[in-house]
């Protein structure tokens, strides 16, 4: 046994065991931020952030924009210093910078209001865009107002805006309500009167001949063409001397005729419609003096916009939603409702979901569970997951 000189014992059994030194810790005095890559995570943290925000913002003003777009606005009477007098809706405003240039080619009346504005050549100005319709009358249906161009502004009574099928909005006085090209009530209170009394029953005899001439004429358009085609294809097949041809003609004559007659009632039905609505028509008086008579069938609303209480508003913004929601578009798509759109939407993600589910399925299985690693198979695996994260419009 080994002992140890110096005190003339064994050593213990840790004696010939060396000592250990902790592992020191590198300081990380020279590492960036970036080789973390935590400058990256907030990068893109903070940029999802901004992206939501925007996206808010954007639904945001959709929402509003959309909620305020049928509140009926209240119908002013502007006086230019020009001798102009327009009669509309405001629909909005901003400022603008006045040049020289512009003054100069204004009408000398509003040249002299203007050049009050002008310093060093330029000015500031504000304007608002009036809604002024009557396009049949003017080929316009907005125009811009400076505020230093307005001599008078004033709000009457019995302004009225027509919302038509065809020719898009109309503003006047009322003058007289006619039938059967007589006057009948020569107030605004009676023209207005009369007009409430008999639009509804002209507004459903507008929608009966719609419907007579969307769906119905159709059917009898589309029997006639499957019969002249099933007659055209006995030609084709026996011939025009044989006779199974003759029998098919005889057949064919007896529907065409069959055919006629309903056509003839759906044509009289149509004209007697349109001779009942035809009797009723509306007098007004534009801002300029000028008049103008309206056909009630063509007007799918009248608002008196300065006569409107709280309740009476509510009721008009209620009633456009409604028309917004479940009526088809009119004027090249400007005004009316989007029920046409909305149906098509929910028909063809029905359709494409239907077509699509079964397939997407057994491809998903085929990828996961049969198909080799393989440059196709990455590919269409990379596809997939761009997919997942881009609008399909985008991608395609």
């Amino acid at each position: 046994m080994i002992q140890d000189p110096a005190t003339g014992t064994a050593p213990g059994p840790q004696a010939n065991t060396p000592a250990v030194e902790k592992p020191r810790r590198r300081r990380r005095g020279g590492t960036s931020l970036l080789a973390h890559g935590e400058s990256m995570v907030w990068l893109t943290g903070g940029s999802l952030a901004i992206c939501v925000v925007m996206v808010l913002g954007l639904l945001v003003l959709v929402v509003y924009q959309g909620a305020t777009t049928f509140w009926p606005r209240p119908i002013v009477e502007l006086t230019l210093a020009d001798g102009t007098v327009r009669l509309g809706q405001i629909t909005r405003e901003n400022d603008y910078r006045v040049t020289q240039a512009m003054v100069d080619d204004m009408a000398p009346a509003i040249q002299e209001k203007a050049r009050g504005l002008l310093v060093d050549g330029e000015g500031d100005a504000h304007r608002r865009l009036m809604r002024t319709g009557n396009f049949e009358m003017t080929n316009t249906h907005f125009n811009w107002v400076d505020d230093f161009a307005v001599v008078d502004e004033k709000r009457r009574d019995w302004a009225l805006v027509l919302e038509r099928r065809s020719w898009g909005r109309f503003y006047g006085y009322p003058q007289s309500f006619l039938i059967d090209g007589n006057p009948v009530a020569t107030t605004p209170e009676a023209v207005w009167r009369e007009y409430n009394r008999y639009h509804d029953d002209i507004s459903e005899r507008f929608e009966r001949r719609y419907e007579l001439q969307k769906y119905d004429f159709g059917k009898v358009h589309s029997r006639m063409e499957d019969a002249r085609l099933d007659l055209k294809g006995v030609a084709m097949e026996y011939g025009e001397d044989s006779p199974r041809y003759t029998a098919a003609k005889k057949i064919f004559d007896e529907k065409i005729h069959a055919i006629e007659a309903r056509k003839n009632e759906l044509t009289q039905e149509i004209g007697l419609l349109d001779a009942e609505n035809g009797r009723y028509a509306m007098t007004l008086k534009t801002a300029d003096g000028r008049e103008a008579t309206i056909p009630v069938t063509e007007i799918v609303r009248a608002v008196p916009s300065n006569r409107l209480d709280s309740g009476d508003k509510v009721a008009v913004y209620l009633s456009r939603w409604r028309e917004f929601l479940t009526a088809d578009p009119r004027e090249a798509n400007s005004e009316g409702g989007v029920w046409p759109a909305i149906v098509g939407t929910v028909i063809m993600t029905l359709l494409m979901s239907i077509a699509v589910v079964p397939f997407g399925v057994l491809a998903a299985l085929y990828l996961r569970e049969y198909a080799k690693a393989g440059p196709l198979v990455s590919g269409v695996r990379i596809a997939v997951n761009n997919l997942a994260g881009v609008p399909s419009i985008v991608f395609g």
